[in-house]
């Protein structure tokens, strides 16, 4: 269904009495969507059709994470309409309320309650529009399947499509409260994906595929390394080429074509001289470069005293942990469409934030908010990666120059070279253990790779971390050798890497079993039910490691989300290669909206969590990005799957928490402990590769 078809089937154009409003504009006047906070209105999110269908209107965007089904269930449970009577639009900036953007777990437990709070108003409003209709006190009326009908004379009803009869809805009511849980009849239930058909038959549309007629395809002169600067170039070859129109903007040099093959065909008729990168770092010497270049640490939380604590310990043991620079390598490409009408910049982007790149946009080419507009088609894949969407700008700088619509989409290479990185990081840990077996201490330091996850959850007396150097920026000038930022829960996958591979040393040193010397130090009631939970679907037996078995454990609270997970691993002394057999997820996120979805999460967490722990990793030099395709940079197989449990613990009086990032966090960690529990050595440096393996058994 297009956004034109979606409209008229919904009968949102006519909706609109009060305020008459053109196709593909939604009420200007009522929703400042410049704002940056949800509205109030529920209008903003919901226009029910003359046939009772509703259309749920979102900003946020749906890059196979399941968003489009979840929210879609939030909506239908709270208004008790069919969930296949809602029809979702998303990420479209002239259509739906303004949101901040995808990422980080919040579409749920932070947009959630906004999106149930706005359905459940609504609800109460056609109650009372009923009630007057049918003459019957709102008490003693139902709704069932978007029809209000009297409880005494189920005769006596009034759809939903029928009260509206294509107006907008103007009467509001105040202080309405959503839902109890115990009377949920859709959230909790297993139901198909509302995206799941259009995207195993190919009917999905993602940015690549829109072509607006007139389109030009853009193939961009790259410098060869990151800090490279453009000293030359010489573009008459490819201007000579027929179809060809070369831009050239300032930094900007494009060669465009109707079609994608031969504008890249001129571009490398193109010829350019680049002043050389000054950056002298590489994927060996970053970790001393950060360590040196890294801004004064912030403390991020502190309790006891460390020296009263080191007093206190009997061992102490003390290590450092390294993370390497990952690229977020989504099937999708960054792609953008731009087109100029009238003054008006329409894009259709690959990205999480549209209303963010709208902004960029008109800030960009001095418009309003109003003159731009963002699109966002499906997504395949972002992980962090698309927040920001620079090739958007270039394909709106390209159109205007070119004064036609233009598609950029960057190629394999582009992606490995402009995407923004996970960023390298080192942690240093020191602790100690009294002479009872518990810890005395606990110091935390990260550098470089963020503050998320670097403070413990355990009851520890005497603690302290510290964080320096980020992803988020106000880092010193060439601290990190090119572009980073988020990658599906930024920092916590390293932080979390080294706390968990810390507790299972400390237990080690103790000579207690791990879950066991976690449980010791656990006060959440919440995580030792999802400890049990996993202990008990694993078959944990407790044991002290190393036990030989391949067994590990790793556990995390998550923004909320509680997870803990138990694996084991197969190694291979003779080539250091890594069989991770069985993968076990205990997860509360509270409420669970859409079973199917979260345990779909908690796979992808697997899968990619794998990818970071085992193979994945940036190779680099002097600014230039080494890898460039999947021939050198190695993602999962399916070959290299295991078997992967998810036990999703109910917990009704939990508001529901986020579900995309948890499981990944505690990955890194915990194919380490399993690893050292297989063969007795501990890995300090993800990934873990065969070759890092060979040498930690060498050096044991």
């Amino acid at each position: 269904m297009n956004r034109r078809d979606f409209l008229k089937a919904t009968g949102a154009v006519g909706l609109f009495v009060t305020f008459p409003i053109p196709a593909f504009s939604q009420e200007p006047e009522k929703i400042p969507n410049d704002v940056p906070e949800y509205p109030k209105d529920f209008n903003a999110y919901l226009k029910i059709g003359p046939d009772g269908r509703v259309g749920c209107f979102v900003g946020k965007i749906e890059m196979g994470q399941g968003n489009m089904t979840a929210l879609a269930m939030l909506a239908a449970e709270e208004l008790d309409v069919p969930l296949d009577q809602v029809d979702m639009l998303m990420g479209d900036t002239d259509l739906c309320p303004w949101d901040g953007g995808t990422w980080g777990s919040l579409s749920i437990w932070q947009f959630g309650p906004v999106l149930r709070g706005a359905a459940a108003e609504a609800r109460a409003v056609l109650i009372q529009m009923a009630s007057e209709r049918l003459g019957i006190a709102a008490e003693r009326l139902q709704v069932k399947a978007g029809v209000v009908s009297s409880l005494g004379d189920p005769s006596k009803r009034v759809s939903y499509g029928e009260l509206v009869q294509g107006k907008r809805i103007e009467r509001h009511l105040k202080d309405v409260k959503v839902k109890p849980v115990a009377e949920f009849t859709l959230v909790g239930q297993e139901v198909p994906r509302k995206d799941g058909r259009l995207k195993v038959t190919g009917g999905a549309k993602y940015t690549a595929d829109i072509v607006p007629e007139g389109t030009l395809y853009a193939a961009i002169l790259r410098p060869p390394a990151h800090g490279a600067k453009l000293l030359s170039v010489d573009v008459s070859a490819a201007e000579r080429l027929p179809g060809v129109k070369v831009i050239q903007a300032g930094d900007l040099v494009a060669a465009l074509h109707a079609h994608s093959d031969q504008a890249r065909e001129a571009l490398g008729q193109i010829k350019a001289t680049f002043q050389p990168s000054p950056s002298t770092l590489t994927n060996d010497n970053i970790f001393d470069h950060l360590l040196k270049a890294a801004p004064p640490a912030r403390q991020l939380a502190a309790k006891g005293d460390l020296k009263a604590g080191e007093a206190s310990a009997i061992h102490q043991v003390e290590a450092t942990y390294l993370d390497n620079y990952i690229a977020h390598a989504p099937m999708e490409p960054h792609t953008a469409v731009a087109q100029w009408e009238r003054g008006k910049l329409t894009v259709w982007a690959s990205t999480q934030a549209p209303f963010l790149l709208r902004g960029m946009l008109a800030k960009a080419h001095g418009l309003s908010a109003r003159q731009v507009r963002v699109i966002t088609p499906f997504l395949g894949g972002g992980f962090g990666g698309k927040g920001m969407a620079p090739q958007a700008l270039e394909a709106a700088r390209l159109a205007k120059a070119a004064g036609c619509p233009v598609q950029v989409t960057w190629s394999r290479k582009e992606e490995f070279f402009l995407d923004s990185f996970r960023p390298a990081g080192v942690v240093k840990i020191r602790s100690g253990l009294t002479k009872e077996g518990r810890i005395a201490f606990w110091e935390h330091q990260v550098t470089a790779a963020g503050e998320s996850e670097a403070e413990t959850m355990y009851d520890i007396p005497h603690q302290r971390s510290t964080s320096a150097g980020t992803w988020m920026g106000g880092n010193p000038a060439g601290f990190h050798p090119f572009a980073v930022g988020a990658w599906r829960a930024p920092a916590a996958n390293t932080n979390v890497f080294a706390k968990e591979s810390h507790m299972d040393m400390l237990a080690a040193k103790a000579g207690v079993d791990p879950l066991e010397f976690r449980l010791r130090h656990v006060k959440d009631p919440r995580m030792v039910t999802v400890l049990k939970a996993a202990e008990k679907a694993f078959g944990w037996t407790r044991k002290p490691g190393p036990s030989g078995r391949g067994f590990g454990l790793a556990c995390v609270n998550h923004r909320s989300t509680l997870v803990a997970a138990m694996a084991e691993v197969a190694v291979d002394r003779k080539t250091g290669e890594v069989k991770v057999k069985r993968v076990v997820m205990a997860q509360d996120m509270g409420v669970v909206v859409h079973p199917d979805g979260a345990r779909q999460q908690v796979e992808g967490c697997v899968t990619m969590g794998l990818g970071y722990s085992l193979y994945e990793q940036i190779r680099f030099r002097n600014g230039q990005v080494l890898d460039e395709n999947f021939d050198t940079y190695q993602l999962p197989r399916f070959s290299q799957m295991p078997t992967i449990e998810t036990i999703l613990i109910p917990n009704p009086d939990v508001p529901a928490q986020g579900g995309g990032e948890p499981a990944i966090v505690v990955m890194g960690a915990l194919i380490a402990n399993a690893i050292h529990d297989a063969i007795g050595v501990r890995m300090l440096q993800m990934p873990m590769t065969p070759e890092r393996i060979k040498q930690a058994l060498e050096r044991a």
